[in-house]
């Protein structure tokens, strides 16, 4: 439009149809003043009056009824004739959209004029910085973006989509929804945003979003009129079962009810409320008192299809026979009276603040001065302190003009005679402390009017013994779940980490949770266990029995060839080899450690100094025979015996010097297994262990090397072979066990170290004293000293 300041422009105007909620709005504010000019406990002797502008919900037209207000004139009816101050405005009550309540109030307040809204819920005008006049009885959506999240929270949906309306109130809304959202950690699919009046392909492109979305909860932050054109176009093709979670500009409005697919929608409403004698008032509306204003004009033609103004006209006449209580309109439906107590709230707090500010209380009674100059900032100051019932409603204001936050919680539940309704199945009251403030007290009504709470995941939840593990480019709600790796555990669902157990514990096959680590050692239980112990208990009954065969024949020549002492020290040493390996099996402990170690190298170093010692006789006994020699004389029997007596004491000596300095003792092996713990020995000091084994070797390795040169000496009975083959055996079994030692894993260390044992021990007795046995047993015509002193 162009403006040549020739021509005064048009004002903006109200197009469309008359918004009967809007009206009955209007008239309850009528009712309002009347009932308080009609009071003689509020105001009393003073009438207030009043303009009533029709905004439409439509910014230009707020805009100049903003500075209609300011300039007070072109008024739309006006009433109360005996007012003293008709043309000074000092509060204004309204709008009922954000949008247009912004600009009002940005304009107004520069006056100091106070707005008080019933139905602007915008969290933005709470900011006393940009708007210091503007007051509303209903809260703020900060409140109801929180009462949201924490329904949608509250049934586990983590997973949903979002629509709300293209403007301040559904802008300001869904930025404080998805505030709250994230706090209670949920994730949004999409965000989709849309005004009644956009092109068609645009709703149509929301409604497709909504149809192919894998969230099954769709939040609808929107006004009535957004929402119905996205449920007429959602209508064409109706979507997967939706749960739809409301605010509280559309879950109360019946119109919408009609929608089937929205049957279990649940939302945030403002308390149903109860204004006595208001019903009355409403269907009390005669044809005359609606001809006196523009827009009653206007329903009362609509509703009754007449007319009550043209005389030529398309419409028949009214003649007065009209009904309104035959007439089923949201004019005068009063069953769910919501926003209309807000409006009725918003002129008793202008009522209130403007007797605080002209009247006094003189001897108990309440007195106003009718002619005082009424100033609209003094109307403000005394708005903040508004602080009243009525009807059981309590009215006050908070430091941003907000009045606490209360919100019944609507659900729209299938009647058995299939009506849909609207039940109220719980509360939010910002009031109650923290974490009180939601409360669910009914059963609830789910989307295709089924009882299961229905799923809206992105991914299921990970059970215990799992972790999160966040899908690249994903919200947050959209995971993968991955089990835990070894030796960690979680014992929650949806644990983001795992972690270990204690050093001594181990996760169960589920890694849900922690246990103590079986504890691994060779038990005398264990078939292992038994085998050894009973092949080491035959070792020592087949040493007994050797000694008692050779103390039966001990004057025969076989017995007494090669000092029989000695033979008999050996199988004692070789009884104490036998039984020492005994030591190695249960449970590790302090003295069975020390024990096993030293008892193992003593009873060796006997064993192998015995055999020494025979290796020497049969040396110095073939000496002995040449002529000139006396061998014999310095190798006696008091020498043999001293030899084994020294050569033992040295073992003694370094076992001694081992469990002084740092002897072994029991541990817990944590490191060879993860899952297990292995109760073993550990040597105290691996210098003293290999200083027992090293003086093994040597005595072993220097009898072998000494009955190697004694093999080929003459002698049908040569016991120097038998030594050898003896020492053979020995050597190689422990020049084995070192490497099988080494590389054997827990128990089998054990188990390893006993075999070695037992195998040279048996290498001993077999290869020393079988063939003996066997000829005093079998062959006793060889067991005579003619036999043993033929040479070959």
């Amino acid at each position: 439009m162009i403006y040549n300041y020739t021509f005064k422009p048009e004002p903006p105007r109200c197009t469309g149809s008359l918004n009967v909620r809007s009206l009955r709005f209007s008239r309850a504010m009528v009712f309002a003043i009347e009932e308080i000019n009609n009071s003689t406990e509020l105001l009393p002797g003073i009438k207030l009056g009043y303009q009533i502008y029709d905004s439409c919900v439509s910014v230009p037209v707020a805009v100049h009824i903003a500075f209609q207000l300011t300039n007070r004139q072109d008024r739309v009816f006006y009433k109360g004739e005996n007012c003293s101050q008709s043309g000074v405005v000092v509060a204004a009550v309204g709008d009922s959209a954000s949008t247009p309540s912004i600009s009002i109030s940005s304009i107004v307040g520069s006056f100091n004029i106070p707005l008080v809204s019933y139905f602007a819920t915008c969290a933005c005008l709470s900011d006393k910085q940009k708007f210091p006049t503007f007051f509303r009885t209903i809260p703020s959506d900060h409140y109801q973006a929180d009462a949201l999240a924490k329904l949608v929270k509250h049934f586990g949906w983590a997973w949903i989509g979002v629509v709300h309306s293209d403007s301040d109130y559904g802008n300001n809304g869904m930025a404080s929804f998805l505030e709250a959202a994230l706090r209670e950690g949920i994730c949004v699919e999409y965000i989709e945003s849309f005004f009644r009046t956009d092109p068609q392909s645009k709703i149509q492109r929301v409604a497709d979003v909504i149809r192919s979305s894998t969230a099954v909860v769709v939040v609808a932050f929107t006004a009535i009129g957004e929402m119905k054109v996205l449920l007429e176009e959602l209508a064409w093709d109706p979507p997967p079962p939706r749960q739809w979670i409301a605010s509280e500009a559309w879950i109360t409005d019946s119109n919408l009810m009609r929608f089937s697919f929205c049957v279990g929608a649940i939302g945030v409403a403002i308390q149903k409320s109860v204004i006595p004698g208001l019903r009355d008032f409403l269907l009390g509306l005669s044809p005359s008192e609606a001809a006196a204003s523009p827009l009653l004009t206007k329903f009362w033609e609509e509703a009754f299809n007449c007319s009550l103004t043209e005389t030529f006209s398309d419409k028949r006449a009214c003649d007065g026979t009209a009904d309104l209580k035959t007439l089923k309109s949201p004019y005068t439906e009063t069953s769910q009276l919501r926003i209309t107590n807000m409006v009725y709230k918003a002129v008793y707090a202008v009522a209130h603040a403007i007797q605080n500010a002209v009247c006094n209380k003189t001897n108990g009674l309440l007195r106003c001065d009718k002619h005082v100059r009424l100033e609209p900032k003094q109307v403000l100051k005394e708005l903040k302190e508004v602080n009243f019932s009525k009807n059981g409603y309590h009215v006050s204001f908070d430091a941003n003009g907000d009045p606490v936050a209360f919100y019944e919680l609507i659900n729209w539940q299938k009647s058995e005679s299939g009506v849909i309704e609207m039940v109220t199945v719980g509360y939010y009251d910002a009031s109650l402390p923290k974490g009180q403030e939601f409360r669910i007290n009914r059963n609830v009504t789910w989307l295709d009017g089924g009882t299961q709470v229905p799923v809206s995941v992105c991914s299921e939840s990970c059970p215990p013994g799992t972790r999160k593990v966040l899908q690249k480019g994903k919200p947050i709600c959209c995971y993968d779940c991955i089990p835990c790796p070894e030796g960690e555990i979680s014992n929650m669902t949806d644990s983001p980490d795992c972690f270990p157990c204690p050093r001594e514990f181990w996760p169960n096959p589920k890694r849900d949770a922690c246990f103590h680590k079986p504890v691994e050692f060779l038990s005398f239980d264990e078939v292992l266990s038994i085998i050894l112990a009973v092949v080491s208990i035959s070792g020592a009954f087949l040493a007994i029995i050797t000694a008692i065969i050779f103390f039966h024949h001990r004057t025969t020549p076989i017995v007494r060839a090669n000092n029989s002492e000695l033979s008999f020290l050996l199988l004692f040493s070789l009884i104490l080899c036998f039984l020492c390996s005994l030591t190695f099996i249960g449970a590790p402990s302090e003295w069975s450690c020390m024990l096993r170690h030293t008892a193992f190298g003593i009873t060796f170093v006997l064993c192998i100094s015995c055999v020494l010692g025979k290796t020497i006789v049969v040396l110095m006994a073939f000496k002995a025979t040449l002529p000139g020699s006396n061998a014999m004389k310095w190798f006696g029997p008091p020498q043999q015996r001293m030899t084994v007596v020294a050569l033992t004491f040295i073992q003694v000596l370094i076992c001694i010097i081992w469990l002084v300095v740092s002897p072994p003792f029991p541990v817990k092996n944590l490191n060879t297994y993860k899952e297990k713990i292995i109760l073993e020995c550990a040597l105290g000091s691996a210098v003293g262990f290999w200083a027992v084994l090293g003086y093994i070797g040597l005595l072993a390795v220097f009898c072998f090397v000494l009955a190697v040169l004694a093999r080929k000496l003459p002698d049908n009975f040569n016991e120097a072979k038998m030594i050898t083959f003896s020492m053979l055996i020995f050597c190689a079994v422990w020049i084995t066990f070192i490497p099988a030692y080494v590389s054997s894993p827990g128990k089998f260390t054990v188990a390893v170290e006993i075999f070695a044992i037992l195998a040279s021990s048996f290498g001993l007795i077999l290869c020393i004293f079988a063939p003996k046995c066997f000829i005093i047993l079998f062959q006793p015509e060889k067991n005579t000293k003619k036999y043993l002193m033929n040479k070959s």
